[in-house]
């Protein structure tokens, strides 16, 4: 069995490479720091007795997307885990740094979902896990980039998931709704959580282990699971307002 992660080098997808190594996958591990990638083959390798392939790649750009796909079929499990975040009000934020955020966040998960779920419903078998936020269910004002980019995963998931449902196929998609995470991603972002974060050693291994006993939606922290229930039934603009409150604080 064969995995491949994005985002792999760091953070929630360097550790859920170690727990799915635990559990002897072998694994793809797809990021740009070909450095820290290596060290993690090594360590992976050494200590597990299983292969490892590092891919050192930028997925923010849609041929390299095609190109790890095509030089990687056989996979069993894809995880889209590959993503960052841009801090500051929307007319003040770099545009440029946005759009790559949208073509890592929105475009690199679009294109590798799509290919490889392709490939999974012919053989009836295959799963993926993709790495949203609670951020996808709410308005993210000051992050308003990252969170809309996060809601489109979610979506993304939900409506594949029916689909699959519909045809009664055996092919699993699922999505991780992590909180704060104590993680690389705050220093991309430029923020400081002031809300207690869970390690990403934690949210990798609750990951994990839900995502393999086939839960869809799967959210490490009562905390978060509570934020998520009252987003739902509160109107749109109050949990706007909370949020903004909220990400103010978060400044550095």
């Amino acid at each position: 069995m064969k995995v491949l992660i994005t985002g792999a080098s760091s953070g929630i997808g360097r550790d859920m490479a170690r727990e799915f190594a635990i559990r002897n996958y072998d694994l793809v591990l797809a990021a740009r720091n070909t450095e820290r990638l290596n060290k993690l083959k090594n360590d992976l390798e050494e200590k597990y007795k299983i292969h490892v392939k590092v891919v050192s790649m930028d997925l923010s750009v849609d041929e390299n997307c095609i190109k790890l796909y095509d030089e990687n079929k056989d996979i069993d499990i894809l995880v889209n885990n590959a993503g960052f975040g841009v801090f500051g009000e929307f007319i003040n934020t770099d545009l440029q740094k946005e759009l790559n955020l949208i073509r890592t966040n929105i475009i690199a998960v679009h294109i590798l979902t799509k290919l490889y779920l392709k490939d999974m419903v012919k053989k009836n078998e295959g799963k993926i896990l993709n790495v949203s936020s609670i951020a996808g269910s709410m308005p993210g004002p000051l992050m308003c980039a990252y969170y809309s980019s996060k809601a489109y995963v979610l979506r993304l998931s939900e409506g594949i998931r029916e689909e699959l449902n519909k045809k009664k196929s055996k092919v699993q998609i699922s999505v991780l709704q992590p909180g704060p995470v104590d993680t690389n991603f705050n220093n991309v972002a430029g923020v400081k959580f002031n809300l207690s974060s869970k390690s990403s050693e934690y949210v990798a291994k609750y990951a994990v282990e839900k995502f393999l006993k086939g839960k869809f939606n799967i959210v490490p922290s009562f905390i978060i699971k509570c934020a998520k229930f009252f987003s739902k039934i509160t109107p749109n603009y109050i949990v706007a307002k909370v949020c903004y409150h909220m990400q103010e604080r978060k400044r550095k």
